[in-house]
């Protein structure tokens, strides 16, 4: 007589951790200032400082998460202090 197979467990799913959604404001420097949002219906992604008031919006996909829409806002300032270092 042979011996029955076990069978194998499913693995596991490993969960995966929420992304933050506020960051550090790059005008007023606070730690959690800056408030990610998307508007998928409309395509638009929104990064807002609570603090100085700041924002900034830009066009969103179906994987936009809030962390890109934080790195653009990012390049878009390093961008603009760039040009303006080259005009002086």
């Amino acid at each position: 007589m042979g011996k029955r197979k076990s069978r194998a467990k499913p693995a596991a799913k490993k969960r995966m951790d929420k992304l933050d959604t506020t960051f550090c404001c790059p005008f007023c420097n606070h730690g959690s200032g800056v408030e990610c949002k998307i508007d998928l219906k409309n395509n638009i992604g929104e990064a807002n400082c609570n603090i100085c008031q700041e924002n900034f919006s830009t066009t969103v996909n179906a994987l936009t998460e809030p962390i890109d829409i934080y790195s653009e806002w990012i390049d878009e300032c390093e961008k603009v202090n760039h040009l303006e270092e080259e005009e002086e």
